[in-house]
């Protein structure tokens, strides 16, 4: 999953006024010592951390909230700064853009957070999408009490871009058997309707993927078929096969057809 579609509800123009405010904010202490120098001291005066702005950068995921973040938070000193020369007191943030500004924070702070943990990960696979996706609607982009209208807007036109970018049936069906083979997840995020029929094609799979790596392999590779028990003998359970070996066994059908495709 791609976090940059986070970008897709920033097309407000009251949005883009208030990010571009903030980028020649911060533009405008980056290329000035003596106003980074000033809003230093005025920091100490208001009692304010004694942290510099933030640039925003395409390359950089999170750097959007982390600048935006910062100008909230130095809101005060910065007003003073830059109302103190007047070729810069225009770029002072007015109520209205420090409303938005805050609407925008409240959306994506919480993304934030949750896309550093999910990065903390050392695997991340397919089917994490489904639960991820799950986790989005029902909770870090829903609609709460107390949400402005823009703040609601913004997460309403993220969550059906997400919604809208996986809903191809075929995207959705390996979605959902991703999810539903992951111990982790199961059936948790499928809807009960279709969970046998997840059950039955899983079990499809698994038996294909058998047969098909019994008929891949050199006959000297091949099991020996195990008699049937004589009577009064105990009959041997065969080993379970993990999950991890279905996967391997994937690969290795894979590898074997492409070698009789090559001809070797």
């Amino acid at each position: 999953m791609r976090m940059q579609c986070f970008g897709h509800g920033m097309n407000d123009k009251r949005v883009t006024r208030a990010i571009s405010l903030c980028k020649r904010i911060v533009s405008c202490f980056w290329y000035s010592w003596k106003k980074r120098r000033h809003l230093a001291e005025v920091q100490i005066q208001l009692g304010l951390p004694s942290h510099q702005l933030i640039t925003e950068s395409a390359t950089r995921w999170g750097s959007r909230q982390q600048m935006i973040e910062r100008v909230l938070e130095q809101e005060g000193a910065l007003a003073k700064v830059l109302s103190n020369d007047k070729k810069t007191r225009h770029l002072v943030p007015t109520w209205q853009d420090l409303e938005v500004l805050e609407a925008v924070q409240k959306v994506l702070k919480p993304l934030q957070d949750f896309t550093d943990a999910l990065s903390g990960e050392e695997y991340v696979t397919l089917s994490y999408v489904k639960p991820v996706l799950h986790l989005f609607n029902e909770s870090l982009l829903a609609c709460e009490e107390g949400d402005s209208e823009l703040c609601k807007s913004i997460k309403t036109s993220i969550v059906e871009y997400l919604n809208r970018k996986y809903s191809d049936p075929a995207t959705t069906d390996l979605l959902e058997i991703a999810s539903f083979v992951d111990p982790r997840f199961r059936a948790t995020y499928i809807v009960s309707e279709k969970v046998d029929a997840l059950k039955h094609r899983a079990v499809l799979e698994v038996e294909t993927l058998l047969a098909d790596q019994s008929s891949c392999q050199p006959p000297y590779l091949r099991v020996p078929t195990v008699p049937e028990p004589a009577d009064g003998e105990a009959a041997v359970a065969p080993k379970a096969k993990t999950l991890a070996s279905f996967f391997k066994q994937r690969s290795h059908h894979h590898h074997c057809a492409t070698n009789q495709e090559g001809g070797y």
